[in-house]
């Protein structure tokens, strides 16, 4: 089933790895869902990745993240009406700038999607990383990560919800409450 006919809605989670954007992708597709909202999740591409991640990465291992990441976005959106992305472009493009510095073949590219985006939540640090068997549990690197995020955020002039406080069930809840007062049909006024 194809909906190249309409645009779909693309909210992204943005963030250092290890703060709860995956948990809070499932937990925002089921509140949706309960809505009947068609949607699919794209998961974090670097877990497929075949080439090296975290301060091992490379110009390669991190095109080849960006690019599937497109890729999948692009799928997603084609069949259903929204799109959950753990991780935008600009995070999988952070980690390749702390590597290897900018990559101007990418930075258009990069520029560009992130205006596919119509929605994105920044998750904050809250503690630092726990191991899942890819990912970095340094918080030196994981600090790193965030610190250039938000430098790139502001450099691209990004609006983005940003989720403050502890309180995860809050934080979900005001995710939902944003993407839901885009999402819904219009109310027609009674006289």
């Amino acid at each position: 089933m194809s909906r190249t006919d309409e645009r779909a809605f693309k909210l992204a989670f943005i963030g250092s790895h290890g703060v709860g954007k995956t948990t809070l992708c499932y937990g925002l597709a089921a509140r949706l869902k309960a809505r009947d909202v068609s949607l699919e999740v794209v998961d974090e591409v670097a877990r497929r990745c075949p080439l090296p991640i975290n301060r091992g990465t490379t110009c390669a291992a991190q095109s080849w993240i960006l690019h599937t990441q497109i890729a999948d976005e692009l799928l997603a959106a084609d069949r259903h009406e929204m799109v959950i992305c753990d991780r935008s472009v600009l995070d999988n493009y952070v980690y390749l700038l702390l590597a290897a510095g900018r990559q101007p073949a990418l930075e258009a590219l990069v520029d560009a999607w992130m205006a596919t985006y119509d929605l994105l939540v920044h998750v904050p640090i809250l503690d630092g990383p726990r191991s899942d068997g890819l990912r970095s549990t340094d918080p030196a690197f994981q600090n790193a990560v965030e610190e250039r995020l938000e430098k790139e955020i502001a450099r691209r002039g990004l609006s983005v919800l940003s989720l403050e406080g502890d309180d995860r069930d809050a934080w979900l809840a005001a995710v939902e409450e944003a993407a839901w007062s885009r999402l819904r049909p219009a109310q027609l006024e009674l006289l």
